[in-house]
């Protein structure tokens, strides 16, 4: 029986893939990028969520007319 995560990716290949990103990296500069990615999703969430709420204030807005060229006028 294997554990399967996202589009197939296994247990072993997560952490196959985890041991090269510390190789690379290395222990010391790993937490810093913990802590950006999770920031970055932190203000994602933020953003998208503010964009919801500011959505269900405004009145729907009238559908913009196409622009015709200066020729076709």
């Amino acid at each position: 029986m294997t554990t399967a995560f996202v589009y197939g990716i296994g247990l072993t290949e997560l952490l196959i893939v985890l041991a090269i990103v510390l190789v690379i990296l290395g222990p010391k500069r790993l937490p810093r990028l913990g802590r950006q990615i999770g920031s970055g999703m932190r203000e994602f969430r933020d953003a998208i969520t503010r964009r919801d709420d500011d959505r269900d204030d405004e009145e729907p807005s009238p559908p913009a007319r196409p622009q015709l060229p200066a020729g076709d006028r």
